[in-house]
Parts: C-alpha cells; sequence; structure tokens
C-alpha cells in the first residue's frame, strides 16, 4: 500500500456508504491522531486502538443523524505521495468557508486548520472533512 491515510479514507468512505456501524483500520500513529481530531470535531462517535497482531488496528465507530444520514459528507485527500501539498500559517484553506475542516501535519503534531491558524504554523494539508 503506497498512502496509507488515502486507504483510511476510503474505507471510512465506504463504510458510510453501506451504512456500517464501525470501520476497522490498521493501525499507525497518524492514522490514530487523525480519528482524534475527528472525534473532537464530532464527525465520529469513538475510536478504539486495538493491540491486534504486529500493528494492531483502529475500530472507528461512525456517526450519523436522526434520518440515517453520515454526519460525515465528504473526505479528501489533499497532499499525495506523488505531490505533496504544504501552506503556510495565513494559507492554510479554508473548507466550505469554514464549516469543515482541514488537517494539518505541523511541526507541532497533527491538528485542524483552525488550531494552526490560532497557533500560526503551517505545514503538510493531509485531508479535508465536510
Amino acid at each position: 500500500m503506497t498512502d496509507p491515510i488515502a486507504d483510511m479514507l476510503a474505507r471510512i468512505r465506504n463504510a458510510l456508504m453501506a451504512r456500517h456501524k464501525t470501520v476497522e483500520i490498521p493501525a499507525s500513529r497518524m492514522k490514530r491522531e487523525i480519528a482524534r481530531i475527528l472525534k473532537e470535531e464530532g464527525y465520529i462517535e469513538d475510536y478504539e486502538w486495538v493491540a491486534e497482531g504486529p500493528q494492531g488496528k483502529i475500530v472507528i465507530t461512525l456517526k450519523y443523524d436522526e434520518g440515517r444520514r453520515p454526519v460525515i459528507s465528504g473526505l479528501k485527500r489533499v497532499s499525495k505521495p506523488g505531490r505533496r501539498v504544504y501552506a503556510g500559517a495565513k494559507k492554510l484553506p479554508r473548507v466550505l468557508g469554514g464549516l469543515g475542516i482541514a488537517i494539518i501535519s505541523t511541526s507541532q503534531g497533527i491538528m485542524t486548520d483552525h488550531e494552526a491558524r490560532r497557533r500560526g504554523v503551517g505545514g503538510e494539508i493531509l485531508c479535508e472533512v465536510w
């Protein structure tokens, strides 16, 4: 697998379209941080790291509204292995005019675009969620 983050986003997108309650993803520290941000921002119910096998897995509990529609309406990988995308603190993207979030990998850790703008740091734009 050349892009594990794109695989994570595709698994979440496919599980949402199939209306699954949970989705399992091979674990890594970066994926765990992305899941943490998705939970803090209210896009997923919960996530759990399970130590199984050599690397473990992350079990994400997806979130739906009252009409059984997914809370996440879109996921987009921005920076890819073949084309890395970086932005300074003043050039960070605003997803849907501030309604969505961009997840940024900075020197101070992985955070949302709002947090990176507040701290005045830029970095690699991993993905956008709305």
